[in-house]
C-alpha cells in the first residue's frame, strides 16, 4: 500500500526556536522544503521567493500576537493544559493553544514559554489512551474532534523534538484515525466507524497530513477515501460544501475547511476545489458577515489557511481584512471572545495572524 512519507520536517523546523517573530520573513530563507510524495504534488516553491515576499504581518499584528500569547500563558493550568469556558481539560483546546505558541516560533524547553510548553507536551502525550485516542474523560468536547487537533499538535511537536515517546503516541493516534474511518470515508464525534461529517473529517485529514510531514507513515488509501467523502459534500448548485453528504446547505466555514484539505492532499486542480474557491470569492466576509458568524473563529481559521494556499490577490485581500478585524477586536488583556471560550478564541486568532509567517510545516504553501 502506498504511504504518505516524510517531507524533510527537521530541515523546515530546525531553526524555529532561534528566531523572533519580527524576523520571520528572513527566517523563511533557511527553512528547507522537500517534495511531497502525495500524488499530484510538484516540488514545493522556494519559501524566500513565495512566503517571505508575501508576509503581510505588521507591527500591530505582531503586537497582537504577543499579547494573545501572554494571555494564553496566564491561563495555562499547572499540569500544562488549558480550559476554555465549559471545555475542561479538553484535548482540542490544549492542542490549539500549543499550536499557537509553535506558530510564533516558540518551542518546548526553550525561551520564556519553554517550561510550560514542556508540561503541555507531556499532558498531550499522557492523554493518549491505549486505543490511541487522545482524550481526557472530563472534557466537554466530542472525542474525535479533540483527537484531531491534539494529534495535529503532537505531530508538530514530534517533528521538532524527535522525542521517541512522542513518536509512539503519534503512531497510535494515527492508527486510531485509520481504524475509525467509516465506509463513506469520513469521521464523526465518537471513535468508531459509524457516521461522518465534514468538520470532524477535515481535522483528521489535517492531523494525518501533519503526521506525514513528521515522518509517520499514513496509508494513501485512508486519504483517498477521505478526499472522496469531502468531495461528495459539495453542492453542485453553488460550489459550497455541506456538513454531511445528505445535506445541501453551503457555508464559508465548511467550504474553507474543504478547500484547505483538497490543497493539502494534492487535489488543488480538482473541479471541487476550484468551485469551492469560487464560492468563497463570491461570499466575502465584508459582504456576507452573517454567514461567518455562527462559528466565527472556526471560519477564520480554515478560510485564512485556504486562501493562503490559493495565494495571489484572493489571499492578500482576505488576510488584510482579517488582520485588521482581529487587531480591532482584541481585548486589552490580549484575549479574543467566542462562545467556546476566550482561550479557544485567542488560540485561533493567533493561528490566523501567524499563517503568513509559515513557521509551522502544516501552514507552508504547497
Amino acid at each position: 500500500m502506498r504511504q504518505m512519507g516524510r517531507m524533510g520536517y527537521m530541515g523546515r523546523m530546525g531553526r524555529i526556536g532561534r528566531v523572533h517573530r519580527t524576523a520571520c520573513a528572513a527566517t523563511l530563507v533557511g527553512i528547507a522544503l522537500a517534495t511531497s510524495v502525495l500524488p499530484g504534488h510538484a516540488q514545493r516553491r522556494d519559501p524566500f521567493d513565495v512566503e517571505a515576499r508575501q508576509y503581510l504581518g505588521t507591527p500591530q499584528s505582531e503586537a497582537a500576537v504577543q499579547k494573545g500569547l501572554n494571555f494564553l500563558a496566564s491561563r495555562v493550568q499547572p499540569d500544562g493544559h488549558w480550559n476554555s469556558s465549559h471545555y475542561n481539560a479538553d484535548a482540542a483546546v490544549t492542542g490549539l493553544a500549543v499550536l499557537a505558541f509553535l506558530s510564533a516560533g516558540h518551542q518546548p524547553g526553550r525561551g520564556r514559554y519553554g517550561t510550560f510548553l514542556n508540561r503541555a507536551t507531556d499532558w498531550l502525550a499522557d492523554s493518549t489512551q491505549r486505543s490511541g485516542l487522545i482524550f481526557r474523560g472530563g472534557s466537554a468536547g466530542p472525542p474525535m474532534y479533540g483527537h484531531g487537533f491534539a494529534t495535529l499538535a503532537l505531530a508538530e511537536l514530534y517533528g521538532m523534538s524527535r522525542r521517541a515517546d512522542l513518536r509512539t503516541k503519534l503512531e497510535d493516534a494515527v492508527r486510531l484515525i485509520g481504524q475509525t474511518q467509516n465506509a463513506e470515508g469520513g469521521w464523526r464525534y465518537q471513535p468508531q466507524a459509524a457516521d461522518a461529517d465534514l468538520s470532524v473529517t477535515v481535522v483528521q485529514v489535517l492531523a494525518l497530513r501533519a503526521a506525514a510531514n513528521a515522518g509517520i507513515k499514513v496509508p494513501a488509501e485512508t486519504i483517498r477515501k477521505a478526499v472522496g467523502y469531502l468531495k461528495r459534500c459539495q453542492n453542485n448548485s453553488d460550489g459550497g460544501f455541506s456538513y454531511q453528504t445528505n445535506q445541501r446547505s453551503s457555508g464559508p466555514a465548511r467550504t474553507g475547511a474543504a478547500v484547505l484539505c483538497l490543497h493539502l492532499t494534492g487535489d488543488a486542480d480538482s473541479k471541487e476545489c476550484k468551485n469551492g474557491i469560487t464560492y468563497l470569492l463570491q461570499h466575502p466576509i465584508t459582504k456576507y458577515e452573517w454567514a461567518y458568524r455562527e462559528h466565527y473563529f472556526y471560519a477564520l481559521y480554515y478560510c485564512t489557511q485556504a486562501f493562503y494556499q490559493v495565494g495571489g490577490k484572493p489571499w492578500t485581500e482576505w488576510y488584510r481584512v482579517i488582520r485588521e478585524r482581529l487587531i480591532a477586536t482584541q481585548e486589552k488583556d490580549g484575549h479574543w471572545r467566542d462562545n467556546p471560550g476566550d482561550e479557544y478564541a485567542t488560540a485561533m486568532a493567533v493561528l490566523c495572524l501567524q499563517v503568513p509567517a509559515g513557521l509551522l510545516p502544516i501552514y507552508q504553501r504547497l
